[in-house]
């Protein structure tokens, strides 16, 4: 499985932005943005964004059954 997580690759050093899944030991696979996508990159902070959780008391819930199967794909699985 794949997980992406991003970072600021800068003078030969490599600063995530987001924290990574694992503190494990893990094979990653760097992929370089274009000029365009590189610049929205390095003004951003990484306090900016939506944080896990941080819209819970604001009207937004995720349904109890979200994970669930739906019903139009029952004949896949």
């Amino acid at each position: 499985m794949y997980t992406a997580v991003k970072g600021i690759y800068e003078n030969g050093v490599l600063i995530f932005t987001e924290t990574p899944p694992s503190e494990d030991k893990s094979e990653v696979l760097v992929l370089f943005l274009g000029e365009e996508n590189r610049i929205k990159t390095q003004n951003r902070s990484p306090e900016k964004g939506v944080v896990l959780g941080s819209l819970v008391n604001r009207g937004f819930k995720i349904p109890d059954d979200f994970n669930d199967p739906l019903e139009d794909f029952k004949d896949y699985m």
